[in-house]
C-alpha cells in the first residue's frame, strides 16, 4: 500500500490516502527508518522499504501492512 512518511512536531507520522488515515509512528524497529518495520498509533504494523539513511522526507513508499495490532 502506499504510504507517506512525514515528520511532524511531535514526530513521525504515516499517511496512507487509500483508507484517508493519518497516525503518529510510534515505534520503528530501525533507528534509521528504512528497511524495517514501523508501528503506526493505531496498531498497524508496516514493513518499509530499503532506502539510503538520508532519504528526505515527506516521501511516498510502497509499504506491506504485516498486522493490526503490536
Amino acid at each position: 500500500m502506499k504510504v507517506m512518511i512525514r515528520r511532524t512536531d511531535t514526530g513521525l507520522s504515516a499517511y496512507v490516502p487509500k483508507k484517508d488515515l493519518e497516525e503518529p509512528i510510534i515505534k520503528v524497529e530501525n533507528e534509521d527508518l528504512w528497511g524495517g518495520c514501523v508501528t503506526l498509533g493505531n496498531g498497524w504494523r508496516l514493513v518499509l522499504p530499503e532506502l539510503p539513511r538520508d532519504t528526505r522526507l515527506p516521501v511516498t513508499v510502497e509499504a506491506r501492512k504485516i498486522s493490526d495490532e503490536d
